[in-house]
């Protein structure tokens, strides 16, 4: 069971969550939060896997809610876990938030305009390790990558030199967009041995979402010379 806290200060928002995952035995709304510090108590007392955060609340705090919440979670990418994943939902904007949003820890957006099925995938999605981006913004993310290509890899005390060769080739299995599964699939290893690398890996190298896995992949040159 994937449990959801819902984010907003809009009733109807938090009516329409919750009756969206209603029907679905995989998801439940565990709680409804109104603002940025409700929703940090009631994500610190219900733990929930995944914080559906409205994008429009508390516009000049939404940033440092997200930054705040993913803070609060347990160890990012802990095997078995994957508690207090932020998902920004009805997103209007076409802008810098989104990237903000995604440093600031947000693990996925979803625009406000996608049918409801989408809403419930990209929960389950987050919800086990990945990550949901709109292809609205791959160009936008492309684009961050690619300014930071020809920048000179980290130094070892930054946990890049401590990284084994099979910790490198699941580093960019995760910059390559895919799960898991896929991982333990191409590499021929158990699901529980790549989430152990998995966690590992944002411990040495100090990131918490794939997303920053992506960019820094590419920054180090990394991505490219695993393929």
């Amino acid at each position: 069971m994937i449990d959801v806290l819902v984010v907003s200060d809009e009733s109807l928002l938090r009516l329409a969550s919750r009756a969206l995952t209603a029907d679905d035995p995989e998801v439940t709304v565990i709680g409804e939060a109104v603002d940025p510090g409700q929703a940090m108590r009631m994500s610190s007392t219900l733990r929930p896997d995944v914080i559906l955060l409205d994008s429009r609340l508390s516009k000049g705090k939404n940033l440092r809610t997200i930054a705040g919440l993913t803070r609060q979670a347990p160890t990012p990418f802990e095997p078995g876990t994957s508690r207090g994943c932020v998902l920004v939902m009805n997103l209007t904007e076409r802008g810098p938030y989104a990237l903000e949003a995604l440093r600031a820890g947000a693990r996925g957006l979803v625009f406000a305009s996608e049918p409801a099925p989408h809403l419930l995938a990209a929960i389950k999605t987050v919800a086990a390790g990945g990550a949901v981006l709109p292809p609205q913004y791959t160009h936008l993310l492309m684009e961050t990558v690619r300014e930071h290509q020809n920048r000179p890899l980290p130094p070892a005390k930054d946990g890049w030199g401590e990284l084994t060769a099979r910790e490198r080739q699941v580093l960019a299995g995760v910059a390559s967009g895919w799960s898991n599964a896929d991982i333990a699939a191409r590499l021929n290893v158990s699901l529980p041995t790549v989430k152990s690398h998995v966690t590992r890996i944002f411990r040495k190298i100090g990131i918490r979402t794939r997303v920053e896995a992506v960019s820094l992949a590419y920054e180090s040159g990394l991505l490219a010379r695993s393929r």
